[in-house]
């Protein structure tokens, strides 16, 4: 069994128990805990030939979204005999793939239940595989797992959940339907009055779970309906200043959405008491959607994630290649509830800057 994980993860003891019922149970393990933050496309690589080498039968991915990730290419390779560059896009995947367990411990990118796999190319590029083929066989979700979980890791990660369910709500992809949409609701509910007590008492196991659940949620909302801009804009800070993807979102979430809601206020406005209960109801779809963006900008600052892109330590210089590599993602892009031109990042980041 290969089991991906990260150096974190395995030095706070999480993965100890899960490691220990597996040599109990008579399982051969191979531990790859190289996983980084926006994992390369070497790090894949690297787990699929220590795979090779101990003749695996099956993966599992512990930790976070980056771990899951790996993972998940990491059963694909194992299993087929085809390259990397031949999984790139949408639906070019080809198994079989070993048998996949998944194990999140963060509520963040949901990745338990997607079938999208992201990784950092040459340039900084990011570049996913997107099939049905690396959805798990199974994900086992243990809230206890995610109890050590520092603040602003809960913070970062939790904010991310709530852009999936945000962007799915109002992705512009054919395949935006009332279950994703649903589903997209539900999780914002439970994100939205659970992550304050989250970041505020960690221990509390009734929060943690609450957050496991929407973040799940959130991932199967957009598995059908996809994101769109917030996550190609973030996806540049990342790959190229290696910010954290939940603080990345975080960064540029309240522009984009102003961008969009001069569009479509009602995406927005649809959704905003599910997020915050505490907001007033107002048919008027444009005064609605300020006041959920307004209130997503104030958690993000109650909770303690940095505001300005000049805070994590990006250059003003920057910003004309960081639009031209968001422009890149177009299977994102296409997502996007308003058309948005490279002129319109540009102007994005400023405004976050």
């Amino acid at each position: 069994m290969l089991f991906v994980t990260d150096r974190g993860v395995r030095g706070l003891g999480l993965c100890d128990a899960a490691l220990a019922d597996m040599a109990r149970a008579g399982l051969r393990v191979s531990v790859f805990d190289a996983v980084e933050a926006d994992p390369a496309r070497g790090t894949v690589e690297a787990a699929a030939e220590l795979g090779r080498a101990a003749g695996v039968s099956g993966v599992v991915g512990f930790g976070g979204g980056s771990s899951m990730d790996v993972a998940k290419l990491a059963a694909l390779l194992l299993g087929c005999d085809r390259p990397l560059d031949a999984a790139w896009g949408v639906g070019r995947a080809r198994g079989p793939r070993l048998p996949l367990v998944l194990v999140p411990t963060t509520a963040g990118t949901g990745s338990e239940v997607t079938p999208l796999s992201i990784v950092t190319v040459e340039n900084a590029e990011k570049r996913g595989v997107s099939s049905p083929l690396i959805l798990p066989d199974l994900a086992v979700l243990d809230p206890v797992l995610t109890l050590g979980l520092p603040g602003p890791v809960t913070a970062a990660t939790g904010i991310d959940a709530m852009v999936h369910a945000i962007e799915a709500h109002a992705s512009a992809n054919a395949n935006n339907n009332p279950l994703s949409r649903m589903l997209a609701r539900e999780a914002l509910r439970l994100l939205g009055a659970h992550i304050r007590t989250a970041v505020a008492r960690p221990g509390d196991i009734e929060a943690r779970g609450a957050m496991l659940l929407g973040a799940m949620l959130a991932g199967q909302a957009f598995a059908n309906a996809p994101v769109a801009a917030v996550h190609a804009l973030a996806y540049p800070i990342g790959g190229r200043f290696h910010v954290p993807h939940g603080v990345s979102n975080a960064l540029v979430l309240p522009h984009v959405l102003r961008f969009n809601a001069l569009r479509v206020p009602e995406a927005y406005a649809a959704i905003a008491a599910d997020a915050f209960a505490e907001l007033p109801a107002t048919a008027d779809a444009q005064a609605c959607a300020a006041a959920f963006i307004e209130a997503l900008a104030a958690l993000s600052r109650d909770l303690g994630l940095p505001q300005r892109l000049r805070d994590v330590g990006i250059p003003h210089d920057a910003l004309d290649a960081m639009a031209a590599d968001a422009m890149l993602q177009t299977r994102l892009l296409v997502n996007n509830p308003r058309p948005l031109e490279k002129a319109d990042a540009r102007a994005i980041y400023e405004a976050a800057w």
